[in-house]
């Protein structure tokens, strides 16, 4: 007999694409959106983001030390939970909270759960959910644009409040006050195009989250008129932390289904939370909460969407 078989335990197809690689595609993808966030919000703007980065550095690696386990710091996955948590603070914030939400991030969120691919919800997010609850007043005190010492409102203030925004190609553009990395929808497509690209993420989540909150504040959004209606949807599109939140968090590999079916699921969903916390909520924004919700769901998804196998109903 010539031909010899090598009989192995699966997986039997690898992919050459390992973590650090995947984490490093996203940091890639990210570099538009930072970068125009520290020429938005100035200096101080970058400070918070290397203090973010740091404190998840640092957490996780002292973790592992005391808790006497390998180190994971080298998958740069802290490096990039550390800089979504950032891009998701304000410029103004005080960097003890940016350390107290790294901390939360990585030790909480992340590490008590077993580490990179155990954790049930997205870490940055949690972690953003859990300063926005403790540190309400710091978290939505934003700069405003022309870079300014006074405060301002974002433009989903107005947008939550009945009204429209004065000047939406500003927030295509990203000139106009919010968090560091939420605000120019252009550079957060430009890291969503890498992304695709690079095979790091599928269009399902996404495009079914956004389409999915599209048809909800259309059906919903009856407090403007017609004519309104398409800058409302753009200027919703556009407000905030979804086009971040739909590309960057809701695609988390860990935090998300697995299933093409359970994708769309999932992107429904965060649609449609999103849709009722920005239009009934008493907060303007709620993209962290709808993506953190659905988390939660991503088991159920995964079992009710599991493909069949061969001879047992499936094709």
């Amino acid at each position: 007999m010539n031909e010899l078989y090598d009989v192995t335990s699966s997986p039997h197809v690898r992919s050459r694409m390992s973590t650090d690689k995947v984490m490093l595609c996203v940091i890639i993808a990210l570099l538009p959106t930072t970068v125009f966030g520290i020429f938005n919000f100035g200096p101080r703007a970058l400070a918070v983001i290397v203090v973010t980065i740091a404190t998840c550095l640092v957490s996780e690696y002292l973790f592992n030390l005391i808790a006497h386990k390998k180190q994971s710091v080298g998958d740069l996955s802290c490096i990039v939970t550390g800089l979504l948590l950032a891009l998701n603070l304000t410029s103004t914030i005080p960097f003890w909270i940016c350390i107290v939400g790294g901390v939360f991030a990585i030790v909480v969120v992340k590490m008590l759960f077993g580490g990179l691919g155990q954790n049930f919800m997205n870490p940055a997010l949690g972690a953003r959910c859990f300063l926005v609850l403790c540190f309400a007043g710091p978290m939505t005190r934003f700069a405003t644009i022309p870079l300014d010492t006074t405060t301002s409102a974002t433009p989903l203030s107005y947008l939550s409040g009945g009204g429209l925004y004065s000047n939406t190609m500003a927030m295509f553009t990203g000139r106009v006050g919010g968090t560091i990395g939420e605000t120019s929808v252009i550079c957060i497509l430009i890291g969503a195009v890498i992304l695709l690209a690079a095979g790091i993420i599928d269009l399902r989540i996404p495009a079914s989250y956004l389409i999915t909150f599209v048809i909800f504040i259309i059906l919903f959004g009856g407090h403007l008129t017609s004519g309104d209606m398409v800058t409302y949807v753009v200027q919703e599109l556009c407000g905030g932390g979804l086009m971040l939140g739909a590309f960057f968090m809701a695609t988390d590999y860990v935090t998300s289904p697995i299933t093409p079916r359970g994708k769309i699921l999932f992107g429904i969903t965060c649609g449609a939370l999103l849709g009722i916390f920005r239009l009934f909520g008493a907060s303007a924004e709620g993209c962290s909460y709808s993506i953190i919700f659905a988390n939660m769901l991503v088991p159920l998804y995964e079992r009710i969407t599991v493909p069949k196998p061969f001879g047992k109903g499936g094709e």
